[in-house]
């Protein structure tokens, strides 16, 4: 049995290639990269896979029995790009699509819904055996923000008082592992999340309490809280989205307590205070 990666290059692609590594031998895994090049260091075989060239995926799928499709970073464009690999696992005789998607995708108010909603009704309509791993929020996402809180004395955002079930990258990855690797999820939809939910005021405690400073969260009105996203350098179209995600947050968008992920990977999910002391160290 072969597992295909796509996206092994990004974040999440690497962290779940190493947790497979641990479960089987790395012949059996396949990187797929845009840039074969920078996959050099994973120490698996690698094919070239462009998303907006389908015949590389046809060629990098021969073979392959199980697919951990690793949803595209290009939002706007990922619809069609799975869409892509999805026609070109059938056609290679691909047995499994594990696909990363969204927390509660069929129903999350978050922009990036849409998309995933749409690949996730191609794998269901394909013919082909899928998982779907919904996952939550990574704690990362709010770990940037660390720095830039101690720089300027508070934790700002739009998330109110909305409750925040994160967890770390690494968690998330390594329940992507077990599922490859694992009977029984065939035809499953999990929501991933973590197993404490919190608010960005407890996010700010957590970082007043390891630094030994005071500092407190400001709750913005979006486009407050673009504009100062803005203003440290992101593109307007990302600020406005990203503030737009801690008001859909406010509204409980990023929450869920049915711990799911810590039951897959067998383990609790990261605590925010170990995210913290990481970020804190780094600021």
């Amino acid at each position: 049995m072969t597992i295909a990666i796509t996206g092994a290059t990004g974040q999440l692609g690497r962290l779940a290639v190493e947790g497979l590594k641990t479960r089987v031998e790395p012949a059996r895994l396949r990187a797929l990269a845009r840039t074969p090049a920078k996959a050099a260091d994973l120490g698996i075989p690698v094919h070239e896979a462009d998303y907006d060239r389908p015949e590389t995926l046809a060629a990098a799928l021969s073979g392959v029995d199980t697919l951990l499709l690793i949803s595209s970073s290009e939002v706007g464009r990922r619809a069609e790009q799975h869409r892509h690999a999805i026609e070109a696992a059938r056609s290679a005789g691909v047995r499994h699509v594990v696909y990363t998607s969204l927390l509660h995708a069929d129903t999350s108010a978050l922009s990036l819904a849409g998309e995933h909603r749409d690949t996730e009704r191609m794998l269901k309509d394909s013919g082909l055996n899928w998982t779907i791993l919904r996952n939550g929020w990574y704690t990362e996402n709010y770990m940037g923000a660390v720095a830039g809180a101690l720089a300027g004395g508070a934790l700002v955002g739009s998330a109110g008082q909305g409750r925040i079930a994160s967890a770390a990258r690494a968690d998330y990855a390594e329940a992507a592992a077990v599922v490859l690797t694992s009977a029984g999820h065939e035809g499953q939809t999990y929501e991933l999340a973590g197993d404490t939910a919190y608010t960005l005021d407890e996010l700010a405690a957590e970082i007043s309490r390891q630094t030994g400073r005071t500092i407190p969260y400001r709750n913005l009105p979006q486009a407050g809280y673009a504009a100062i996203l803005a203003d440290h350098g992101l593109p307007p179209d990302l600020a406005r989205a990203i503030a737009g995600w801690d008001v859909d947050a406010s509204q409980g968008a990023l929450f869920d307590d049915g711990r799911r992920l810590s039951a897959l990977i067998g383990r609790p999910t990261t605590p925010l205070s170990v995210s913290v002391a990481a970020a804190a160290l780094q600021a």
